[in-house]
């Protein structure tokens, strides 16, 4: 691996910008030897990854850290690509979008700065992965429940701000987020929401402060540094119930979806149901050799047989509730009344009361169980994922997975696809998983990838989320009134960060690819 220079900078020039930052934060938080560079190459790279290597890594402990390298890294033109922990896998990790970017590891910055009990809130910093604030509330504040996304080794706050998603009532991060503070793209420190009165004592109890609302602006965005922000937790119910649904047919997906967003609708299921295919459950526990080793796609027949050996459906969502025992037996009764008679058989829920084992709530418990997955193809696996939101319908889902399908099995991939229901929407994810070392997989999966997003955009669908390889093109399909849109977002860009400092390109903004050096 051979010395890289960020974006427009010789090498005195970024020597000089290097010392200062190691001025700033001390010598051994400034790395930029080439073994440190490798740990921060994306883990499921689609090859080597050096087309998003970074030149080098700053990783401040404080606020006051952060304030000192974005100031200098206006000086010098430095551009920067913050992380919080790094763990955005299947987006591209820590890997920045633009080669040569200085990756902001605010790892460090990991401090449960305030836990409130009886407000059901707390107060961290990006730092704050899933398993320390899950174990933090168990010691101390044991009343208070988290949320947590399938693979729950990132950061809690990272999270929230890409819009990840968890299985439980305030499993829509990003709305759970109240208050934000954040270093701009000057060096200036901002609070958002009542935080922004000096002595504010309600700064996570309401979102919006006075005049406009600006916390939308920090999430998916390259605006701003988020170095705190505050979180509203699920106080624990007295009951939970949960199952899981195995549907026979490819073709119940249509009624299936229909019933679950209508009950989504109504707040009788409260968070967000997945309702996934079988490899999605089979990737977990097993590899693509333990049922078949043949050439193309996972043909059906082989499918089935995995179906029967596993207990699963064509489509298997989980369903859990949670409240008193009186609202969630109620809902279990309905919930039987309407799936029962389709299904032909009785259905068997979990039953959780307040006092039993915590294992067996429906509460969020971090894992990284959901990693597994990467390994079903062999070697050195990884995954990408792509996911258009769709309106609650469900014949128009239907369509568009038997269509998506096709063209999976037509490129020879395995069809690993969800339906992720939300309160009013559907988000079709569906994973790629890929061997990286195997150049025909790679292959593969950049056509697969760029097929589903002219194929969901020509639908009207639109991907909520890109991985680092293809934001700009995501970012092209907002295309209306000529990409009204984009120029906004790239207008906004330039008075805030005139420098384009921070993360060049995230999402489509500021693209040096588009712009030249400016945003």
């Amino acid at each position: 691996m051979s010395i890289l220079l960020p974006h427009g900078m010789n090498a005195p020039a970024f020597d000089k910008a290097l010392a200062d930052f190691r001025r700033a934060i001390g010598d051994q938080w400034v790395l930029s030897g080439e073994e440190d560079r490798q740990t921060y190459i994306d883990p499921y790279a689609m090859g080597d990854g050096l087309d998003h290597d970074c030149s080098a890594i700053l990783a401040p402990s404080s606020v006051e850290e952060v304030q000192a390298i974005i100031r200098i890294a206006n000086q010098h033109k430095t551009p920067l690509w913050p992380v919080s922990r790094g763990k955005n896998l299947g987006y591209g990790a820590s890997s920045p979008k633009e080669k040569g970017d200085l990756i902001l590891d605010l790892s460090r910055m990991n401090r449960i700065l305030d836990v409130n009990e009886k407000q059901a809130s707390c107060l961290i910093e990006p730092g704050v992965g899933y398993f320390d604030l899950f174990r933090h509330l168990r010691q101390n504040a044991p009343s208070l429940w988290i949320s947590v996304p399938g693979n729950s080794w990132g950061s809690v706050i990272g999270n929230a701000l890409d819009r990840g998603i968890g299985y439980t009532p305030y499993g829509d991060h990003c709305e759970t987020l109240c208050g934000l503070e954040v270093v701009m793209p000057d060096g200036s420190l901002l609070r958002t929401g009542m935080g922004a009165m000096a002595g504010a004592k309600g700064w996570q109890s309401y979102k919006y402060g006075y005049g406009p609302g600006w916390d939308q602006m920090f999430m998916q965005s390259n605006l701003g540094v988020v170095v705190k922000a505050g979180l509203w937790l699920q106080p624990e119910p007295e009951m939970t119930a949960k199952i899981t649904l195995a549907l026979p047919r490819f073709d119940d997906a249509e009624w299936a979806l229909d019933i679950l967003c209508d009950l989504r609708r109504r707040d009788i299921i409260q968070h967000n149901i997945v309702f996934g295919s079988p490899v999605r459950a089979a990737s977990t526990m097993s590899q693509r050799a333990d049922w078949y080793d043949g050439p193309g796609a996972l043909p059906d027949s082989v499918s089935e047989k995995m179906m029967a050996k596993l207990g699963l459906g064509w489509w298997n969502a989980k369903i859990s509730l949670f409240g008193d025992e009186g609202s969630v037996m109620a809902q279990v009764a309905l919930i039987r009344r309407l799936f029962e008679p389709r299904l032909g058989s009785a259905l068997q829920f979990e039953i959780w009361k307040r006092g039993d084992p915590l294992e067996k709530s429906a509460t969020g418990i971090p894992t990284t169980m959901g990693l597994q997955s990467v390994n079903w193809y062999g070697g050195r696996g990884g995954h990408l994922s792509f996911a258009p939101v769709l309106p609650q319908d469900g014949a128009m889902a239907l369509a568009y997975a038997k269509k998506i399908k096709a063209y999976y099995e037509e490129v020879g991939q395995d069809y690993y696809a969800s339906f992720t229901i939300g309160r009013r929407h559907i988000n079709n994810v569906s994973l790629i998983l890929y061997n990286r070392d195997e150049p025909e997989a790679i292959a593969r999966v950049d056509k697969l990838y760029r097929h589903l997003l002219k194929e969901a955009a020509a639908s009207g669908f639109g991907e909520y989320r890109g991985h680092i390889s293809y934001m700009d093109e995501v970012a092209a399909t907002y295309d209306f009134a000529d990409g009204a849109l984009a120029r906004l977002n790239n207008r906004v860009k330039s008075a805030l960060d005139p420098n384009n400092i921070i993360a060049p390109g995230r999402n489509g903004i500021g693209s040096r690819a588009h712009g030249g050096d400016r945003p």
